[in-house]
């Protein structure tokens, strides 16, 4: 069974305050005209002891932000830089959210909940700090499915609709508005040490976020013999590059294409967050793209490993300014052994095998591709139907020798067809609710989502990592 997170009694911990006079702005909320609770995530509500929250106090927490109690007094924009599709802006940060609350959860992990379309900040620039309905449903939509697939994600904690009417020009307009908040293990950014590096910040501040950072790591030292392993710049390197790795594979045996893979979307904890233009693969194919305004294919599918190790090369740059480059370009060294460890591991797990662990893995994981190229199909399909190596013929049936099928007797493998979130099936979903009116086939859908989640069980996290 796929578990739920361990639930916890409500304890503030807002350990930002230490370091948020350089690295973000207090700012005031939106003031909306309307507040009706759409989403709850009774999940992770309990995870965080908020679960015996009534709605109306949800509302009052959750759109009015009114602060937790012994929690962060003020929201806090976050400033960063980053390279956005490989061009460096140093004007951008927290443009419609803020971090609102610290608070540990049943594991005693440090969680940030965070905001999106809660409005104006000084880094939102042209745009007005709101958020469309249809972007909180597509997101909660992202986020349920990717932690459904054993994808490290955000979680869509709260959407509030907001009463406003937006207009966008990648949908029809006026479009309905809402705020949305998130559950994350951290809102830092490789960006965030960018902006340090750029502005030549005193030298203080990047050991002290270095450090903070650190905190939230219950991961391994580096390799024994990591030059440099003591340094805690070096720590933090090589434990960024085992989770980024590691995010990296699981978005390949997912399906997923994040679409935006700039530097300022990178979590330092290897969390996947902030969706905007992903999409799942209809079929198997590397060239695919999210964007439509990714004209070059830089963040496509198949580019998405290269994208991701290219922006724990910014950190690194970053890093320089603490330490000399040779035991920062070593951590960096390991991330291609790591991902491709890693997508084994995971390919393993979602087509229902133990791995092996040696070559064959590898060839299980080439030949696969291979055969859901020829056959025009995507990893939804094809993992279904070949779960424990059920439906085997041909060369898949010869690759699959000697491995062990894993547990299978979830109701979910029989049945007629895979769980998807295409694009067409988003389209629909939130069709019914702006059509209609209709928030149960959203409902639905988020329960199949789960019940999937608990057929396919815990995914493998990297050596003496732990994900929730």
């Amino acid at each position: 069974m796929h578990p739920d997170p361990p639930s916890s009694q409500y304890t503030p911990d807002p350990q930002i305050l230490g370091i948020a006079n350089w690295l973000a702005d207090a700012v005031d909320p939106a003031l909306f005209p309307m507040a009706e609770l759409r989403f709850r995530n009774r999940r992770w509500d309990r995870a965080v002891g908020l679960d015996d929250l009534s709605d109306d106090d949800w509302v009052r927490h959750f759109a009015d932000f009114e602060p937790l109690p012994g929690n962060i007094p003020q929201p806090l924009a976050q400033r960063y830089h980053g390279h956005q599709f490989r061009v460096y802006n140093p004007e951008i940060g927290d443009g419609r959210g803020f971090t609102f609350a610290q608070l540990r959860d049943g594991a005693g992990r440090l969680l940030d909940l965070g905001t999106k379309g809660s409005g104006l900040t000084p880094y939102s620039r042209t745009a007005d700090g709101r958020l469309t309905l249809k972007g909180a449903v597509r997101e909660i939509l992202a986020t349920e499915m990717l932690e459904a697939l054993g994808v490290y994600t955000s979680k869509t904690f709260s959407v509030i609709e907001t009463g406003e009417e937006l207009h966008r020009s990648d949908e029809p307009s006026p479009t309905r508005s809402a705020v949305l908040v998130r559950l994350s293990h951290s809102h830092i950014r490789i960006g965030s040490f960018q902006r340090l590096a750029a502005l030549d910040r005193p030298r203080e501040e990047m050991e002290t976020l270095v450090d903070y950072c650190l905190r939230l790591y219950p991961g391994p030292p580096p390799p024994a013999n990591a030059p440099g392993r003591d340094e805690p710049s070096v720590r933090l390197m090589h434990l960024v590059v085992e989770r980024l790795a590691d995010l990296s594979a699981a978005y390949m045996v997912a399906g997923f294409v994040h679409g935006v893979l700039n530097s300022d979307n990178m979590n330092i904890t290897g969390e996947s967050f902030d969706y905007g233009p992903w999409r799942f693969l209809p079929k198997w194919d590397p060239n695919f793209t999210a964007a439509y305004f990714d004209e070059t294919g830089l963040y496509a599918y198949g580019r998405q490993p290269v994208s991701i190790h290219w922006n724990c090369t910014q950190l690194a740059l970053s890093l320089r300014t603490l330490v000399d480059a040779p035991p920062l370009v070593a951590a960096l060294e390991r991330f291609a052994p790591l991902y491709e460890a890693a997508l084994a591991r995971r390919f393993c797990w979602r087509l229902g095998v133990k791995p092996l662990g040696d070559e064959r893995d590898r060839r299980l994981v080439s030949r696969s591709e291979k055969l859901m190229e020829r056959g025009g199909i995507g990893p939804d399909a094809y993992f279904f139907a070949h779960r424990g190596g059920r439906n085997a013929e041909g060369i898949l049936a010869e690759t699959l020798e000697g491995y062990e099928p894993l547990a299978s007797d979830h109701p979910y493998w029989a049945d007629e067809t895979p769980q998807t979130m295409l694009i067409d099936e988003v389209e629909a979903i939130w069709a019914a609710i702006a059509e209609r009116e209709d928030w149960q086939v959203l409902e639905d859908k988020i329960a199949a989502i789960r019940r999937m989640g608990e057929a396919l069980g815990e995914a493998p996290a990297p050596e003496g990592h732990s994900f929730d």
